[in-house]
């Protein structure tokens, strides 16, 4: 049986909560009291699945172990007070793994589940920057362009139109193109972050829910109006979705096999997939939400949606992974497109895909109400360009995104530093647990 396809919608977004079927309360612990939680920070050769990369001392890499050993009791205090299941964090320098730590449970409904480092998590819009990464291979190749227009993949877009304000339906100034979908300048939107008339059509339209397959999906976002001319305005929006539609006609494989043959495998994400396997389901987490001040399921690890294959594989928010995969996939940038002597992409594609292509008028970057100061956005990330009004301790360049359950990541290249931070609740932003995180980290460089 085959997943819901609402709940793929839900996966797209950054700032939605999960409240699909019913919930249940989970016995939290109070403050103070006894919690189940895993050991200290776990070598590699501690776990089956090891830390993606080499470890190494904090000190042979320019960190502090103690810096580094205050993150565990402020990840903690979330697990204790009752705020979150479990908490996964990573850090990573100069190539190797310096902090891997897990707190928490990845089931408080079951008996003694504890949260180990290896995990699998539902990483949401952290889908975005493999489904871009996906995209440049297939530029380096040749298969596609940057200024190709998204009507040579989807035909259905040769004749999309603009909702003006005044409710007139108009030809758009030029064509969406890639390079407009992987900048999120399309002119196109999600439906549940915004109040215009094209958001409430998204949401009076069923997209999400009845699509049948990627190409079925993306015909029916062709069907509905643009909020905006491309190019004229930044919108987060499905324009990573339509990316995955092209990905497989460009291609000529699906989706998920594309991102399996020439990303996934390659790089030894063996935990990456669109959905977790009947093996793996001991390792997946539950998702949660707080609505009353007290943690409940909304997407169970055992029999949810995303234990079985989804309805249509979504480019913007599909995957499940672990820290240990992913931390891969972000050394792979960090370092230019390559990894263990395995080339993804070309180091001038990279740097591409990482500099900011907004004009400063789009700057800084929102979803819906949460503001990113200092912040533009690349090919696939947001990318900062102004260090001094950013609220964590960044330096310009650094590239990051974030799934909608709180999955956070980021690198940066000048610090050669990558740092993740994932838990599952929702709605997204709901802690500010990302900033005291990046802060801890900073404070550890030496």
């Amino acid at each position: 049986m085959n997943r819901p396809s609402f709940r793929v919608a839900l996966a797209a977004l950054s700032m939605v909560v999960v409240a699909c079927g019913s919930t249940q309360d989970a016995d939290v612990p109070a403050a103070g009291e006894p919690t189940a939680e895993s050991a200290s920070p776990i070598a590699a050769a501690d776990l089956d699945h090891g830390a993606g990369l080499s470890t190494a001392d904090p000190a042979d890499v320019g960190m502090s172990a103690d810096g580094l050993a205050r993150i565990r009791p402020a990840m903690q205090a979330y697990i204790d007070d009752g705020r979150l299941a479990g908490v996964v964090t990573m850090v990573a320098r100069q190539g190797q793994v310096v902090h891997w730590d897990a707190v928490g449970l990845r089931d408080l409904g079951a008996s003694n589940d504890t949260l180990e480092p290896d995990d699998i998590f539902r990483i949401f819009s952290m889908t975005k920057p493999i489904t871009s990464v996906s995209v440049m291979v297939l530029v380096e190749e040749g298969k596609a362009a940057l200024d190709d227009p998204l009507s040579k993949f989807v035909p259905e877009f040769a004749d999309v139109t603009v909702l003006m304000a005044d409710g007139d339906r108009v030809a758009p100034d030029g064509p969406i193109t890639i390079q407009h979908l992987l900048t999120h300048t399309s002119g196109l939107t999600y439906g549940f972050f915004g109040v215009s008339a094209v958001d409430r059509l998204y949401n009076e339209s069923g997209l999400f829910a009845e699509a049948q397959g990627l190409e079925d999906f993306a015909v029916r976002v062709a069907d509905l109006p643009l909020l905006a001319h491309p190019g004229e305005r930044w919108n987060y929006s499905v324009s990573t979705d339509m990316l995955g539609r092209v990905v497989e006609v460009a291609s000529g494989q699906t989706f998920d096999e594309f991102v399996r043959t020439r990303i996934t495998e390659p790089l030894g994400m063996d935990d990456t997939a669109f959905h977790v396997s009947s093996d793996k389901l001991d390792r997946f987490t539950g998702n949660y939400a707080r609505p009353e001040g007290t943690l409940q399921l909304t997407d169970s690890p055992v029999d949810g949606p995303y234990t079985r294959p989804a309805v249509w594989l979504s480019g913007g928010g599909g995957l499940t992974s672990t820290a240990s995969d992913y931390i891969r996939f972000a050394q792979m940038l960090l370092q230019g497109g390559e990894l263990d002597g395995v080339r993804i992409l070309e180091t001038d594609t990279v740097e591409t895909m990482r500099t900011n292509h907004l004009p400063e008028s789009f700057i800084p970057i929102s979803v819906g109400t949460y503001l990113s100061p200092g912040y533009g956005f690349g090919l696939g990330f947001a990318v900062l360009v102004d260090d001094a009004a950013s609220p964590e301790p960044d330096h310009t360049g650094v590239h990051r995104w974030a799934g909608a359950a709180n999955t956070f990541f980021w690198i940066d290249p000048e610090a050669e530093l990558i740092g993740m931070l994932w838990t599952q609740i929702t709605p997204f932003a709901v802690y500010d647990i990302e900033r005291e995180f990046q802060t801890l980290v900073y404070e550890a460089l030496q």
